[in-house]
This record gives structure tokens, sequence and C-alpha cells, in this order.
């Protein structure tokens, strides 16, 4: 390139240590271990222009970090600064955003490229704590007024929650605290609705509110408990509703047209621990049962035909697991009875005929085999010199 002394020298450091010689009526510069020679020529071209804002303009992220990693190399602090007011006015793409993160890093400008990065990362002091900002994300949409507007972001949030960032030590994620506190008040609200709806005839409000209501708050539990076992933080949940006996008091007391939302939640339960994830004691889980699976019986045949997202198969081999998961006279107790309702009720019951046959086996067969197996395993065990 032939280009002017003079304006090499007063806009660039590097170029004025090299040719700070005078008198000279030519000098002769080599850069060595040139990446990409086009965007190097362009950057000295760069020097020329009197409004570099005006000349960048339309120009592509990726060669306006070229321009400003050459620049950097060469300190040539008009167009650094060039460079960076253009990435701090134009929108990025998911892909530019990793590009601009990476090649900022990796300049270390330090102080100048802060305000680039404003829009990707805040001050610990200036920004609101993550958990505040998800519980009034998470509230918002359990007060939401519009149901279809609280369908979508129900959907958005929990997509969002799922997404696994490239490391997960730096993630912010909403916090068992702040989900439990959502928990609780979810089923206060439960308590209120039942309460009301045991009164119906005393209340002012019509059935088709306090239907709807009830309806509303049930579907809040459900997806705060989808977060819960989706983050591997619901154990603690099948505890606490194992030990709602007030709340499945006042279940047993409405009609099952308002109430049938709230066994959901127990079916939900019962998915997530026939399919192991959830890891409860013996105990809890007996707990559950006793607590809740007489309403489950009642409202199955309602949420079956009432409800559209209710998989009847995956309910049943739900609870199936759940009970064989119980030791063997738990087992017996629960599936005693519910041959008893079966016969009564049909398909309006849930059919756990697979979990009748395997504890059948477990209690006529296998144990029978066990009793009169007499073959021996003996083991020799002997010290070897290391």
């Amino acid at each position: 390139m032939d280009v002017h002394r003079r304006v090499l020298v007063e806009q660039s450091r590097f170029f004025a240590e090299k040719l700070r010689r005078d008198g000279a009526v030519s000098h002769s510069v080599e850069i060595c271990d040139c990446d990409d020679v086009e965007i190097y020529v362009e950057t000295v071209v760069l020097m020329y222009c009197e409004d570099l804002r005006k000349r960048l303009m339309g120009e592509e992220v990726s060669k306006v970090l070229g321009l400003l990693k050459v620049s950097a190399a060469i300190m040539f602090d008009t167009g650094i600064i060039s460079c960076l007011e253009f990435l701090e006015a134009v929108p990025w793409s998911e892909d530019e955003e990793e590009k601009v993160v990476s090649h900022l890093g990796q300049l270390q400008l330090h102080d100048s490229v802060a305000e680039v990065l404003q829009r990707v990362s805040a001050e610990p002091s200036t920004s609101t704590r993550p958990d505040e900002i998800f519980l009034r994300l998470l509230t918002g949409i359990l007060q939401a007024k519009d149901d279809k507007a609280r369908r979508e972001m129900k959907t958005l949030i929990s997509r969002l929650l799922r997404d696994e960032a490239p490391d997960n030590s730096d993630r912010h994620d909403v916090s068992k605290d702040t989900l439990y506190h959502l928990c609780h008040r979810c089923l206060s609200s439960l308590v209120l609705c039942l309460s009301e709806a045991t009164c119906m005839d005393e209340s002012r409000r019509d059935r088709g509110a306090i239907m709807s209501e009830i309806a509303r708050e049930a579907d809040n539990m459900q997806w705060i408990v989808n977060i819960l076992i989706d983050k591997k933080m619901g154990e603690d949940f099948v505890k606490l509703w194992a030990d709602q006996k007030e709340l499945a008091v006042l279940h047993s007391k409405i009609p099952t047209m308002y109430r049938h939302e709230i066994s959901k939640i127990t079916a939900q339960l019962c998915i997530a621990i026939g399919r192991g994830h959830l890891l409860v004691p013996k105990d809890t889980r007996f707990s559950l049962l006793s607590t809740w699976l007489e309403a489950l019986y009642e409202d199955f045949g309602w949420m079956r035909r009432a409800c559209r997202s209710v998989d009847k198969k995956l309910v049943e081999d739900g609870l199936s697991q759940t009970i064989l998961t119980l030791p063997l006279p738990q087992q017996q107790t629960i599936l005693l009875n519910w041959f008893d309702r079966f016969l009564n009720k049909g398909d309006d019951c849930p059919n756990i005929q697979r979990a009748f046959e395997v504890w059948w086996r477990r209690a006529f067969i296998r144990q029978y085999v066990s009793e009169h197996d007499n073959s021996q395993l003996q083991i020799t065990v002997c010290d070897y010199p290391n």
C-alpha cells in the first residue's frame, strides 16, 4: 500500500512509533502474520475518512468486529471508538451476540467495551436480584386476568426455565424457596375456594365463577409442580400435598364437576413417582395415596371426559408403579380395595390391572418359589500377597 506518512502517524500510535524518524522522504513498514489482508487494508483506508460513523452504517457486525480487531492492534483510537459505537447501536442476532462478547473479551479493551456489553450484562449493584425477577414473573402469570395470555406465558416461561445454559455454573435459576412460596400461596387459595364452594348455597357468587376459580388455582398448582419436577425439587411437595388433610376433606364435600382439576395434581405426582422423577420415602408415598387416592378414584371419570390433556393410560401406569413401590402388605390393602371399586365403577375407575397382576405374582407365586428354593452359593475368600 502506498499511503501518507502524516495520516498514519496522526491516526495510529503503532505507525507513529514505526515512523518516528524525521526528515525521511519515504518509509517501508512490513506487517507480518496478517490474518485478513482485505480487512487490514480497509482499516487503513478508514484513517482517511472524516466521518467514520457514517462510513460504517450498513456494514455487517462480523465485518466491524474484524475492523475493530485491526484497529486495536495498530492502536487506531478513532477506529476503535467508532467500531464500538457501531456495535453498541445496532441490533445483534443470537449468533452475532456470541461473536461480539467473545471478540470483545479477547481484545481486552476493558472500560471501553463496558457500554457495548450493557445489553448482555449488568453490574450486580445496579441490577435486580434474579430471584426477585423470577418471583415477579411467576406471580404475574398466576394472577393474570387474560386466560389466553396466561397460557402463552406459562408455555414460554416453562421452556425458558428448561433451556440449558452453556455453563450451568453461571446460570441464574429460579430458587426452590421461590417455587415453594408460590406453592403455599396456591394451596391457601385452593382452601379458600373450596371452603366457599362448600357453602355455595349461602354464597352470593354464582357457581360458574367458583368453578372457574377452583380450576384456575388447580391449574396454577399443576404448573408450579411441573417446574419443581423438571428442576428435581419436587420431593418436598409430595409430602406437602400428602399432608393436606383439610383440603382433602373439603374436596370430598363439593361436586365432582367443581373439584376434578385438583385430582390432576395427585395424578401428576404419581406419574412422576412412577417414572422415577421423584424419589420420596415409602411412608410419604403411602401417605400421599392415603390422603388423595380415594379422591382420584372419585374424580377419574370426570378427569378422563372433561380434560383433553389427561392421558388415561399415563395416569394408570403412574398410579400402578407408585402402588408397586410400597411394601407388600400396603400393596395388598390398596389393590383389594381397588378390585371391589373397579367391579362396581368400571371405566370411571382407573384400570390398574397390571399392578394387580404384579402384586398377585409377588404375593402368591414368587414368594412360594423362594420358600422352596434350596439352592446355595458358597464363596471362598483367600488372601493373596500384594
